[in-house]
């Protein structure tokens, strides 16, 4: 096989997407590299020019085949070199932000079909990756926006998806925001982080927290991976819609053919 250890090692799903990077990435279920693992570049990086090129070069500006048509997304496709290339030629830390992953998409469309439940709010985009749901709170009105990823490159990935889209970048944190004192926002949105079960039982704990001491509304998006239906969070969970997922993202998530948005009732 042509892939690196490194993807292997994470993998909730057999990877039967044997040689092609991207498609072991989306094979193994993960939307962001594990949190406090991985070699992950400064924020300097961010800055740099000779990274915004190599985005620029080896992402492909689409907005097919995914639930929100109307958010232009630089990702990596069948067009792009690493799409097809081995895992451990890419020069970084792995990219799963270049991945618009199906929770990320249920929430992303329902907060387009539903602007009420942002317009005028605080939203917290928790493990941002390629920046939609927060690009499709700031459409829908959202009156203050902070997108977090731990990983600085999501951070410049998620700009250039602003500037796609005709927004103004909202402040991008490249932290942990678990370890960091909470702050009080109307609304968090999270997408397929329930894929580890250490991080799902922080996610949990630490949201709990936030709804407790802010009355914070926590949407949560999730194509229904295993982590995430076995853990004890589905007890105080109301579910809010389900989407049917494009044929070309069923395909490229090992065959999950739904995505749901469900309301955390602690």
């Amino acid at each position: 096989m042509a892939l690196s250890l490194g993807w292997r090692a994470f993998a909730p799903f057999p990877m039967n997407h044997c040689g092609v990077f991207v498609k072991a990435m989306r094979s193994s279920g993960l939307p962001l590299f594990p949190w406090g693992h991985g070699p992950r570049r400064g924020v300097r990086s961010l800055l740099e020019p000779e990274m915004k090129a190599f985005l620029e070069e080896n992402t492909e500006v689409t907005n097919s085949g995914s639930l929100t048509p109307e958010i232009r997304l630089r990702l990596l496709t069948p067009k792009c070199k690493f799409w097809w290339e081995r895992a451990d030629l890419w020069p970084h830390s792995d990219p799963y932000w270049a991945i618009y992953w199906p929770g990320g998409q249920a929430l992303s469309r329902y907060l387009l079909d539903n602007p009420d439940v942002v317009r005028g709010k605080s939203v917290l985009d928790l493990g941002s990756g390629c920046g939609a749901t927060a690009i499709a709170a700031k459409m829908s009105g959202a009156s203050r926006i902070l997108a977090t990823d731990i990983d600085p490159i999501a951070g410049m990935a998620i700009t250039l998806n602003c500037e796609l889209n005709q927004l103004n970048p909202f402040p991008i944190l490249t932290k942990n925001i678990l370890d960091l004192e909470q702050d009080k926002w109307d609304l968090i949105v999270l997408g397929d982080m329930f894929y580890d079960e250490d991080l799902a039982d922080s996610l949990h704990r630490w949201l709990k927290n936030c709804f407790w001491t802010h009355r914070t509304q926590v949407l949560i998006g999730d194509p229904g991976r295993p982590q995430f239906r076995g853990h004890s969070i589905q007890h105080q969970l109301h579910k809010v819609v389900e989407y049917s997922l494009p044929e070309s993202t069923r395909q490229e998530n090992n065959g999950l053919t739904t995505s749901t948005v469900w309301d955390f009732q602690p």
